[in-house]
């Protein structure tokens, strides 16, 4: 793909700095050799609070493919390493060891008033990999790209052997991270012991397992689709050309969701034939800052998530097989027995898949444990595109209806 040739699809008009500087990241990807040192999405990481680990690890055990296959004790965390493919992307679910643990996380969560409440509980970022550690941090630091060092985070994963992460960013709170090391050996990582559950512990997470697998959804629910971060209105344009220098993805394209006074942007990976192997990012924000809204009093779920949680990751997509169980749809099935199993959504299924490509979508409701929702998608005969503007709207309007917060007599 010729990235300074490709148009973007949509009809969400971009500004004049936008464009320019967007061809202008493209070049320099290239030509720093950021485009050849860092390869596809190896993991993405998630931190809850101390005590809930267990539980979380259930929760995806019951919700989605992920199953843990290590797990760690450092200084500070249990870290739970979870697969789903060998070829998608790990999951790791950091676990502080403390009730009193504090870090950068907590302190942003703290400033929130729907975050403060499980102050630990982020999602962290993803993981890339890469050549070379070293090289990355010096290609990206002359280009103003932050990264973490020994001795600045109680957390050391951030700064561990053949691993590196930038800091928090400003107009995400998400990170970026990059290995160069076999993932799945964490020794290698010179990351903290091995430890073995204790058996409670290991048999809360077998029956999560086992329900999945006595309701007939063990197998059908896949990797991750893509994960969706929340931003402010104003901040939409440099979030995605801060993450687009920082990896080898492009920006495929903006719709406005009209509905919802929003917008929906992508970026994806140009050169795999799976999504699944190293997920889209997407980026949403208000079209107009709630305080210049308070003129139009239009819909604005997506700038009041970011008022009451903080710029923060949204959702995480699961895809879900395409096809039937006897005459209902993949996803109708799946989300029917999960719904008997105790996970509670936000809505119906949106979408039709009838002769034509097409996609299904359904949002559950946020996770008590890592405050993320869970989205379904089961993309019907062959569909390429990455959404359609009713299912994005109905599901958009479903969440901010969940995440309202009444303060004084403004109520979002």
């Amino acid at each position: 793909m010729d990235l300074q040739t490709y148009e973007p699809l949509g009809d969400k008009k971009n500004s004049e700095f936008f464009e320019d500087y967007l061809g202008q990241i493209y070049d320099r990807r290239v030509k720093s050799g950021l485009d050849d040192l860092v390869g596809e999405m190896a993991g993405v990481a998630i931190q809850v609070e101390h005590g809930d680990g267990i539980n979380y690890l259930a929760e995806l055990a019951a919700m989605g493919p992920y199953r843990v296959y290590d797990a760690r004790l450092t200084d500070t965390h249990r870290i739970f390493t979870l697969k789903s493919s060998p070829d998608f992307p790990r999951l790791l679910v950091f676990e502080p060891t403390s009730p009193t643990y504090e870090d950068e996380i907590t302190r942003w969560n703290k400033l929130y008033p729907l975050s403060s409440k499980k102050p630990n509980a982020r999602y962290i970022g993803e993981i890339y990999k890469a050549e070379s550690v070293k090289s990355v941090r010096e290609t990206l630091e002359p280009q103003n790209i932050r990264f973490v060092y020994p001795g600045e985070s109680p957390n050391s994963f951030f700064s561990a052997d053949h691993l590196t992460f930038t800091t928090m960013s400003d107009f995400t709170y998400n990170r970026v991270g990059y290995v160069d090391t076999d993932f799945d050996d964490l020794d290698a990582f010179g990351l903290g012991e091995r430890i073995i559950l204790a058996p409670d512990e290991q048999d809360v997470i077998d029956k999560a397992d086992q329900l999945q697998k006595d309701h007939g959804i063990f197998g059908m629910v896949l990797g991750l689709d893509h994960m969706a971060t929340r931003v402010l209105a104003g901040e939409r344009e440099d979030a995605i050309l801060e993450y687009l220098t920082m990896v080898p993805n492009y920006f495929w394209g903006a719709y406005n969701i009209q509905e919802m006074n929003s917008s929906t942007n992508v970026t994806r990976r140009p050169d795999i034939d799976d999504d699944k192997k190293s997920p889209a990012r997407v980026f949403t924000a208000n079209n107009t800052p709630s305080f210049v809204n308070s003129f139009e009093n239009l819909p604005m779920p997506t700038e009041d998530f970011v008022r009451n949680f903080g710029r923060r990751m949204h959702h995480m997509a699961y895809a879900v097989q395409d096809g039937h169980v006897v005459d209902e749809k993949n996803v109708d099935f799946v989300v029917r027995n999960l719904a008997d199993m105790g996970t509670e959504f936000l809505a119906h299924v949106v979408g039709e898949c009838l002769d034509d490509p097409n996609l299904k979508q359904i949002f559950s409701k946020s996770s008590r444990y890592s405050l993320l929702i869970t989205e379904y998608v089961e993309r019907c005969h062959g569909y390429k595109g990455f959404f359609t503007r009713d299912n994005v709207a109905a599901l958009t309007a479903a969440a901010g209806a969940d995440e309202r917060y009444e303060h004084g007599q403004v109520f979002d």
